[in-house]
């Protein structure tokens, strides 16, 4: 009966809104408060009618002359749209309040806006959009007058900006503006505040791998939380406990943490109240148990209790580290079998939860439990090790720019200021410019002397700058040389190893006399790939580096041996009408090395059954062709190993370009196209005038 006379209500007003004409500022106001109040808690009323009754308020509220109200009325109702997760009608009432604060100069109205927007987008994930919003308002709350409302905004942004920071590992700027906020916070002497920011600063801490900086913030904390009003001391002192028993934990001190977990599991209504946080303490605890006094079926009692609430309650963040542990465990006790199985089950986890720090311990633990697959996992461990890194660095450079933007606004607003003493500084110059003058002709033989003198320093400064020049292009040759020399083995000797360690391993099953011959030919060829990094060590002179004599001879052999020792079915083909062995040396040796890495690979990786190798010239540009019918991979995700790094440089070597056409389950395709070039006078058919002439 009361939800149908407030609809009956909420009707009425639209009516009396719809034929009125002139409406009183104050009834305006009671008429939009009471539809957006409709719409944001009256569950009983459908969402298109809830929009209907902000669609009503929005257009009232922009008939309000008071550009403050207005405001107001226009940011409870984009508030009101995010309630209803009405995306579109947040973001479009939003952007509609940022544009009438910025044309007022309504600085908290923009500020809260931008704000608003920050949250909105938070809540989605889009950390770095929300992180750029939280800027923008921190920027407008320091344009309203000092008092303690615009400082607790400041502090407020401040630490909500640090949180981001924190989650993109940038945590020296997170660790300076969550201070800032403390220090804003503790000037106004907002105790609930000062304990969020050293809680946080114990977390960048923790990150930051320094777990004793991490335990002071965290006992600060702890005297901060006696303050407190009993509910929010309550609420606060099991996550207070925990926090600082696990920096106990990761600085060692395994004695000490099990003590204080021990006190932190004395509140017994935790595990009803919080099993997330009950479970990870259970985790932490049983590692603080088992490095200290390796007690390890209490250890193992600890880590099932803790794996069985997990899963009851669907928690997987911290299950990662649970299976972990107790692979360690049961590594320990010698039940290897089982503790793979743990620790495949949290590798598994680790991946889906994006774990990346107990994903990489995990590799390392796998690395030392499976030593047949211990090579895979160092392989997958390097390439996440790697990733993790390279996202770190473009984070570090995302914020670095992002301040140095800041910077510049600030500088540029400095100018501006500076603007209204141009006057008195021109006068000044022309005062200085005067005595610069008389000084100049008082003191002209004096100068001749300081000229001559200026002169012979300009000269050693560039005698001096011409030696750093050439010093620079030395060390830019020495890195070429290293990178081509890399090339060169990671191409040549570890494809040709690879293929001989996997030819004699079927040798290795057979005794008969062919066998015995083919272990001869593989001697021959150890013997060959010995020549050959002697020759790359002994760094040949450009023509011997530009011989490859019998060109499709030696693709061909490599093909073949790859065949023979893979088990792989491969074909080759090339036109007969080009003279091979006049190509540039640049072409036939990156060539060569681009056909054995890709066969390498899909020897390695493809799991394929054959793989076809072509070879053609049309229009004066060379096509080589490298496809196998294997797993594949996707092209667009993951960091491209150094394998894939060679090949693209190799092509570019020879002015050419390499394309990935692969995808999972459809193979894998590997396209060259290069300019053909030839050293000698040779002219294959129908390239008249288009072969480069060089010198050989």
């Amino acid at each position: 009966m009361k939800n149908k006379l407030l609809i009956l209500l909420l009707v009425l007003l639209c009516a009396c809104g719809k034929q009125a004409t002139v409406v009183p500022v104050s009834k305006e106001s009671e008429q939009i408060n009471a539809w957006i109040d409709a719409a944001r808690d009256s569950v009983q009323i459908s969402i298109a009618a809830r929009k209907g009754f902000l669609n009503q308020s929005a257009d009232l509220a922009y008939g309000i002359a008071n550009d403050t109200i207005r405001l107001d009325h226009l940011s409870r109702i984009s508030l009101a749209y995010k309630r209803l997760e009405d995306s579109v009608g947040f973001r479009k009432m939003n952007h509609q309040v940022l544009e009438l604060a910025r044309r007022g100069k309504l600085y908290k109205a923009e500020g809260e806006s931008h704000w608003d927007m920050a949250s909105f987008l938070k809540s989605y994930g889009v950390m770095d959009s929300a992180f750029y919003h939280y800027q923008k308002a921190h920027k407008s709350f320091q344009q309203l007058p000092v008092d303690s409302t615009s400082l607790s905004l400041q502090g407020r942004i401040l630490y909500s900006m640090g949180g981001i920071q924190d989650y993109f590992m940038d945590y020296l700027g997170a660790e300076k503006n969550v201070t800032e906020a403390l220090r804003i916070f503790d000037g106004l002497e907002d105790n609930l505040r000062i304990y969020n920011c050293y809680n946080l600063l114990g977390v960048i801490a923790g990150n930051m791998k320094s777990p004793e900086k991490a335990l002071e913030s965290y006992q600060k904390a702890g005297v901060i939380l006696k303050k407190l009003d009993k509910s929010d001391q309550v609420r606060l002192k099991g996550q207070n406990q925990h926090n600082i028993a696990y920096a106990y934990l990761k600085g060692k001190d395994y004695n000490q943490a099990e003590l204080t977990f021990n006190e932190f599991f004395k509140d017994n209504g935790l595990k009803s109240d919080n099993p997330e946080l009950y479970s990870t303490g259970l985790v932490s605890l049983a590692y603080s148990i088992f490095k200290g006094k390796s007690d390890f079926q209490e250890t193992e009692n600890l880590l099932l209790k803790a794996i069985a609430v997990n899963d009851s309650v669907g928690f997987s963040m911290d299950q990662a580290r649970a299976k972990q542990y107790y692979a360690e465990l049961l590594a320990i006790q010698g039940d290897t079998l089982k503790a793979l199985k743990n620790a495949n089950e949290g590798l598994e986890i680790a991946t889906e939860t994006s774990n990346n720090d107990h994903h990489l311990e995990i590799l390392r633990l796998l690395t030392k439990l499976d030593s047949k697959n211990a090579v895979s996992y160092s392989n997958e461990y390097y390439s996440l090790n790697e990733s993790i890194k390279s996202e770190e660095r473009v984070t570090r450079d995302k914020f670095a720019r992002i301040r140095l933007e800041t910077d510049e606004v600030i500088q540029r607003n400095e100018a501006l200021t500076r603007g209204k003493l141009i006057w008195t500084l021109v006068a000044i110059g022309l005062l200085l410019a005067a005595i610069a003058l008389y000084i100049i002709f008082a003191q002209r033989a004096s100068n001749n002397k300081l000229k001559f003198e200026q002169k012979q320093q300009d000269a050693n400064k560039e005698i001096y700058n011409l030696m750093l020049s050439q010093r620079g292009k030395f060390e830019e040759g020495k890195k070429l040389e290293k990178k081509r020399v890399s090339e060169e083995l990671h191409d040549s000797v570890l494809g040709d190893l690879l293929s001989i360690r996997m030819f004699m391993g079927v040798l290795n099953e057979q005794s008969d006399e062919s066998a015995v011959e083919q272990r001869a030919q593989m001697i021959e060829k150890l013997r060959e790939v010995e020549e050959e990094i002697r020759t790359i060590s002994h760094e040949m002179n450009k023509a011997s580096y530009e011989k490859f004599y019998n060109f499709i001879v030696s693709l061909e052999e490599l093909v073949e041996t790859i065949e023979a020792s893979s088990g792989i079915q491969c074909s080759f083909t090339y036109d007969d009408d080009v003279e091979w062995d006049a190509l540039d040396g640049d072409i036939k040796i990156n060539s060569y090395r681009i056909v054995q890495e890709s066969l390498k690979n899909s020897v390695k990786h493809a799991q394929c059954e054959e793989a076809l190798i072509a070879f053609k010239l049309s229009d004066g540009t060379l096509t080589l062709t490298i496809q196998d019918n294997g797993v594949g991979f996707d092209v667009n995700k993951g960091r491209n190993g150094i394998g894939l790094r060679n090949l693209t440089s190799r092509a570019e070597k020879m002015n050419g370009t390499l394309h990935v056409d692969s995808g999972k389950g459809n193979g894998t395709t590997i396209t060259v196209q290069m300019p053909a070039k030839y050293i000698g006078p040779q002219n294959p058919s129908g390239l008249e005038g288009q072969i480069e002439m060089q010198n050989a």
